[in-house]
């Protein structure tokens, strides 16, 4: 395996270093609630989600959906007033399914946010069966003005463990997603869970070796987290699934990111879990422990390995 340079003071590529190698500065992405719903909750294809998705779909984070999406802007830059940035941020529709509706309605809710003065770009996360030629136009036509990425939930590559969690559609769906945001010049950043019901460290490592080969320019590797409410907590109390350990999930962390390509972008490591949901696993929480141990880790495995990188002794 070809040695793999450092990108500031880590070992990927981190999303951190991309925004402050585009964008010129620290920028964080502000939490969007767009109005939206999801095929797999409203009937469409069926109800309750995904088995670990919120209430909030995914958008525990995300501002009131009461409000306009300029007053939602705002209020997430008033969340992150003690933390360093510029005034700008990436407007992200995360909660539900953001390309869920019309097109002339999603414009609508798109254009709002663009048009914020501290909005340097949009990303929006989906499902790859929500992406009709009327929006993929659209994003491509707004992509012009500013960057445009799409965020596809994808997971895992294995239909059972699909199964499981209801995903609601097969692999092929996805690499249409692929290859349709590709033709338009569009950004992919893809969702991956580390730890999902009865995967293995091989079916995981799998997925990110998959993703290795796919056009896409990001990843978040998500590490599963059980949250209240769910199906997937239900399984949990009657022991049908666990919580990954700190140490687990870091070793095939690791194996997933040595994986990847080394331009690839890695926006999520970890994410987190809102505290008066999570149920497991407890750790997750205190995030620099977690970032702590895993450049630690990856230092470990590295000097193991006998390498070395520029800037270090």
């Amino acid at each position: 395996m070809a040695e793999r340079r450092m990108w500031a003071d880590k070992r990927y590529h981190s999303a951190d270093w991309e925004m402050k190698h585009r964008f010129g500065g620290k920028v964080y992405r502000v939490a969007l609630d767009g109005g939206f719903s999801c095929p797999n909750r409203d009937g469409t294809l069926g109800y309750g989600g995904c088995t670990f998705c919120s209430a909030g779909g995914s958008g525990d984070f995300a501002a009131s959906r009461s409000l306009s999406i300029h007053d939602q802007i705002d209020q997430g830059f008033a969340f992150l007033s003690g933390k360093p940035h510029d005034n700008r941020c990436i407007a992200y529709f995360q909660a539900f399914t953001g390309t869920y509706g019309p097109a002339e309605r999603l414009r609508s809710l798109y254009e709002e946010a663009l048009s914020h003065p501290r909005v340097v770009a949009l990303a929006i996360a989906t499902r790859p069966d929500c992406l009709g030629e009327d929006v993929l136009d659209l994003l491509a036509e707004l992509s012009e003005r500013k960057p445009v990425w799409v965020e596809l939930g994808l997971q895992t590559i294995h239909e059972k463990t699909a199964a499981r969690i209801r995903r609601g559609y097969p692999l092929r769906v996805f690499e249409k997603a692929v290859t349709d945001l590709t033709d338009r010049h569009l950004e992919t950043i893809v969702h991956m869970i580390l730890g999902l019901p009865e995967e293995s460290p091989a079916d995981m490592l799998a997925t990110a070796e998959y993703l290795a080969g796919q056009p896409v320019s990001g990843i978040k590797l998500q590490l599963l987290h059980i949250l209240k409410g769910t199906d997937l907590y239900r399984d949990y109390l009657q022991g049908r699934c666990q919580a990954m350990t700190l140490e687990a999930y870091t070793d095939i962390l690791i194996d997933c990111i040595m994986a990847l390509p080394q331009e690839m972008v890695i926006h999520r490591i970890t994410g987190d879990g809102p505290r008066d949901l999570l149920a497991a696993p407890l750790w997750s929480l205190d995030k620099k422990r977690v970032l702590n141990h895993l450049h630690h880790e990856m230092k470990l495995r590295d000097a193991w390995q006998g390498k070395t990188y520029k800037g270090e002794t």
